[in-house]
């Protein structure tokens, strides 16, 4: 659960950095290290999706009707 609120703690930034970079009126050094945090941010948000995206599992019917487990990756 810590990990969920630490992504969305990212997310939140990030959007906060979208926000005051589109604004404009910020110094361009400000600029500059808003956008280097947002950068920096993003690659970490990635790691953690591409992380979770390892362990999500997708529940298909098997022959028989019953569920069965399969990893995304062998779906290509």
């Amino acid at each position: 659960m810590a990990e969920r609120r630490n992504f969305e703690a990212k997310l939140q930034r990030l959007e906060e950095i979208v926000t005051a970079l589109e604004k404009g009126d910020a110094p361009l050094a400000e600029s500059l290290a808003l956008f280097e945090e947002g950068t920096r941010l993003v690659g970490e948000c990635t790691r953690e999706l591409d992380r979770a995206e390892q362990k999500v599992v997708k529940l298909m019917k098997g022959p028989d009707g019953a569920p069965v487990e399969q990893s995304l990756e062998t779906e290509e």
